[in-house]
């Protein structure tokens, strides 16, 4: 029984920071994908001759 509490006080333990871990890269992934789309949008108006800035 004691490899069964071992085993459930680690993962109570290390849960919160492997949730943290994965939600912060998943943000990271979505603001890179933000970045190229808006990097690309404004290649594309620029490329077409509209010039926003």
């Amino acid at each position: 029984m004691n490899t069964i509490n071992d085993t459930r006080s680690t993962l109570d333990k290390y849960m919160p920071w492997l949730l943290a871990l994965l939600a912060a890269f998943l943000a990271g992934k979505a603001l890179k994908r933000m970045f190229w789309t808006a990097f690309a949008m404004y290649w594309v108006f620029h490329a077409s001759g509209m010039h926003l800035f």
